[in-house]
């Protein structure tokens, strides 16, 4: 095994010469208690584990496939510009059930570094722009090639959210994840080959992909209340949190700070819209799941489900269950009174959702 780091640049361990291992090299760089966590999950001294400070792709398609079983990188993901390209590099390096372990600086850690460093008088202004640049930019058409010159890629700002849903789709499930000196320490094993997505919904509007009438895919239109490649983590939240009443998930980090206000007044919902005028949905009935919540629900409910059209008003605004069972209950509730009389049925179920919406502030979450 080569006893120093693989890099981008040597001269930054030109004076560690005199340490013996991996681990002590690595100690004086990310911090004992960083190596301790790593250790848990590779071997830092075997051949078959590839120590890396890098930032380029290409760095990882030079590596010689053969005997590579875990691939540790030390500089922050940050700092990689075509970030699920690097991905995807690492995801054809390893074998199945492969480990990769690398650390980056969250949406949080970052606001709270800006505003620890500076005064309040300066903080303020300077995480804005901060934000304005290398958060909103990129999102933007527009912008983004105007971010990408400016910064060159360097220094980006990424949600905890966005990192680990990058990884799921490039083929790796979430091991484990961790805090260490302020930075997000992330533990993943490659299970499949990447999605290769070359759509990502990433801006202000976006479709997501939901099961529609007859078990056809459509995109449904919305505004972002989540950070993104949120969507990719569904799988991640339901083993990880549990369901809360009315069927969402318990501390969803994946929601924005201005998502939490969307969603209060139904702002995200508007461009569902859209749908509706293409014949997609309709403005009451069940709900368009995605693959993963659908998945929970019962066979023969789902039949059911595909039988009809979804709607933007579902009929949880009506029994607003607390649970899974009681959603699939209510669900089949209006299907039978739908199913026997569908427009007096919509009608009331559009004025009982109306009124608990309004004067009963009823919110799906």
């Amino acid at each position: 095994m080569e006893s120093v780091l693989e890099m981008d640049a040597v001269r930054n361990f030109s004076s560690l010469n005199y340490l013996d291992s991996q681990r002590e090299r690595l100690e004086t760089i990310i911090g004992r208690d960083a190596v301790d966590f790593i250790s848990d999950y590779v071997s830092l001294e075997s051949e078959f584990t590839k120590l890396l400070q890098t930032t380029s792709r290409f760095n990882i398609e030079s590596l010689s496939s053969s005997g590579i079983v875990n691939i540790v990188n030390i500089r922050r993901v940050n700092n990689i510009r075509f970030l699920n390209k690097f991905f995807e590099s690492v995801n054809q390096k390893l074998p199945k059930e492969g480990i990769f372990i690398g650390r980056a600086e969250t949406l949080m850690e970052r606001r709270k570094r800006i505003y620890s460093k500076f005064p309040k008088i300066i903080s303020y202004p300077h995480y804005f722009l901060d934000f304005l640049v290398k958060r909103a930019f990129p999102k933007f058409n527009i912008t983004r090639k105007l971010y990408f010159f400016l910064t060159q890629g360097r220094n980006r700002v990424l949600s905890r959210a966005e990192i680990l849903g990058r990884l799921v789709s490039c083929g790796f499930e979430i091991v484990e994840e961790t805090e260490i000196n302020n930075l997000l320490y992330f533990v993943v094993k490659k299970i499949k080959d990447p999605a290769f997505d070359q759509n990502p919904s990433y801006g202000p509007f976006f479709k997501m992909r939901r099961y529609g009438q007859h078990g056809k895919i459509i995109g449904v239109y919305k505004f972002r209340t989540m950070h993104p490649y949120s969507e990719y983590l569904q799988e991640f939240m339901f083993k990880k949190y549990h369901l809360k009443d009315g069927g969402k998930f318990n501390d969803d980090f994946r929601i924005t700070t201005w998502g939490k206000w969307m969603r209060k007044f139904w702002i995200d919902e508007f461009p569902m819209f859209i749908n509706m005028f293409r014949g997609e949905l309709k403005l009451v009935g069940v709900r368009p799941l995605s693959r993963q919540y659908l998945s929970l629900y019962e066979p023969e409910l789902k039949e059911r489900r595909f039988k009809h059209k979804p709607g933007l008003v579902p009929p949880f605004y009506v029994d607003m269950p607390k649970s899974l069972e009681e959603i699939m209950r209510s669900e089949e509730r209006y299907l039978d009174s739908y199913e026997k009389h569908p427009i007096r049925t919509d009608i009331i179920y559009f004025f009982k959702a109306f009124y608990n919406i309004i004067v009963k502030k009823a919110r799906s979450g």
